[in-house]
């Protein structure tokens, strides 16, 4: 099949994105103490951050397939805007947490938002179901590719704009106008997709009454929903400017080098998903998705442990190689076990879970970056929960495969 325009623009929109996350996620919090608040305070308007993007999110994918999945793409791209504007014009803490709650940011580098879920189910509808998980793992390169990009480019428009004669404070602005002009950038290419990413309404499942866009397929997506928040609450305590802070407190790195530092992880990252679609063709997706998490997740606890710069780096590195192999998996996964009139509402139903479960880490992490004592917990607790959350998913969904992987039918069997 060949690829279509509404296919090359979602791509170029998913890069787009994540090269503004990149951006954003490696100055964010370094710029929130610039302008003064503290780290309570810091840590409090990351989680709000995650749970406003909740309740915004949630609403948006589960009308997306009933008031047009084009819309609300669009939609979705004026509150990048919203925020991006805000965040660069304000240093009043309520009216960034306004901001943070309404509008779309993203501290992690990761995807936040409803365009995840509305474009999973966009391109599983235009693509074959055997390319479903190939397509999963190039969508995911290219995203990682794009926020490794986006972090190395920040720290070279700081060190430019500090070469001009600006204030640190002044070149960490400069990034975030950037962030707002790019979701400006990223409005207008969603106005070019065509009617064929709508939501396939005559073929929609209307014996059973659907509950949260959902109908056969409930009791899978909650369990799943309840496993990827947990892996997600895990996460949540290192995101990438957690990291990066974290970084700069313990080995007084500045924003130039740390931008070179996760250019080169987020390259490896994206790589990776490559290789899972690979593996995934000869053991199967939720073997691939646990296999290849779980050495990753002791390689986080070690992180810490190095006694220095080069090896911390190296750990870190190493670990990035794997531990994104479990999302197109994850992805290409959820999509195959559910209807097609259920993806848009399964995709932001279980992403909304991760972005609730990473909600309630930084709060909790960013004081004890504050505690010398502290400092390194962050890192020991992200890697014992997502380990937890590894051996739940095996022990649930190890007999429930895609079509394309066995004899039990995913869309008929049910999560005991």
């Amino acid at each position: 099949m060949k690829p279509t325009s509404d296919f090359w623009i979602l791509f170029l929109t998913r890069m787009l994105r994540l090269f503004s996350y990149g951006l954003l996620s490696v100055i964010l919090v370094i710029y929130l103490a610039e302008i003064g608040l503290s780290k309570t305070q810091i840590g409090l308007l990351l989680s709000l951050t995650l749970i406003g993007d909740v309740f915004v999110s949630l609403w948006i994918t589960l009308n997306a397939d009933s008031f047009g999945r084009k819309r609300m793409l669009m939609l979705s791209a004026t509150l990048i805007i919203l925020a991006g504007f805000s965040f660069a014009v304000t240093n009043n803490f309520i009216l960034l947490l306004l901001a943070a709650i309404i509008g779309v940011i993203s501290p992690s580098g990761n995807e936040v938002g409803p365009f995840l879920s509305i474009e999973q189910a966009a391109l599983s509808q235009i693509i074959p179901e055997h390319s479903r998980t190939r397509m999963f793992a190039w969508y995911h390169l290219c995203g990682f590719f794009a926020t490794a990009l986006g972090s190395l480019l920040a720290g070279v428009i700081i060190h430019f704009v500090l070469n001009a004669g600006a204030s640190s404070l002044e070149s960490y602005r400069a990034v975030i106008f950037l962030y707002a002009v790019l979701g400006v950038m990223l409005g207008i290419l969603f106005t070019q997709l065509s009617s064929e990413i709508e939501a396939p309404i005559k073929n929609s499942v209307k014996a059973t009454p659907k509950y949260f866009g959902l109908h056969d397929s409930r009791s899978k997506v909650f369990k799943l929903s309840a496993l990827f928040a947990v892996d997600a609450f895990g996460g949540g305590f290192i995101l990438q400017s957690i990291i990066a802070y974290w970084f700069y407190v313990r080995f007084q790195i500045d924003p130039v080098v740390l931008g070179g530092i996760f250019f080169g992880m987020n390259i490896f990252a994206g790589f990776s998903g490559l290789l899972a679609a690979r593996i995934a063709s000869r053991i199967g997706l939720v073997n691939t998705m646990v296999l290849t998490h779980l050495p990753s997740n002791f390689l986080l606890i070690v992180v810490p442990l190095m006694p220095s710069l080069p090896l911390a780096i190296s750990v870190l590195s190493l670990r990035s190689v794997i531990s994104q192999m479990d999302v197109p998996t994850r992805q290409s996964y959820t999509m195959a076990v559910v209807h097609p009139d259920e993806r848009s509402a399964a995709a932001g139903i279980t992403n909304i879970a991760r972005t609730l479960g990473a909600s309630a880490s930084p709060v909790l992490a960013v004081p004890m970056l504050a505690s010398a004592s502290l400092l390194n917990f962050p890192f020991f607790l992200a890697g014992g929960i997502k380990i937890v959350y590894d051996l739940m998913l095996y022990q649930w969904f190890k007999t429930i495969k895609p079509l394309e992987e066995g004899t039990i039918n995913p869309l008929t069997e049910n999560v005991a």
